[in-house]
């Protein structure tokens, strides 16, 4: 995984389902289903990435709830 700035770093679909223990596949229904989960970002046709700092805000506020 990527170990740069947060604010600058992007994670593949794969790297987020990693980042959560989950499947590339709830990755994608919990950005359709989710509205407090973080968007992904597209560069492209075939490119789409997650903003780590988006994804660690929302693991605070996922923390906050509990």
């Amino acid at each position: 995984m990527p170990q740069s700035s947060s604010k600058k770093t992007y994670l593949s679909v794969r790297h987020v389902a990693e980042r959560f223990d989950v499947s590339v596949n709830t990755v994608w229904r919990w950005t359709a289903s989710n509205p407090a989960f973080p968007q992904p970002v597209k560069f492209g046709a075939g490119c789409t990435r997650w903003k780590l700092a988006d994804l660690e805000a929302f693991e605070c506020t996922a923390e906050q709830v509990k």
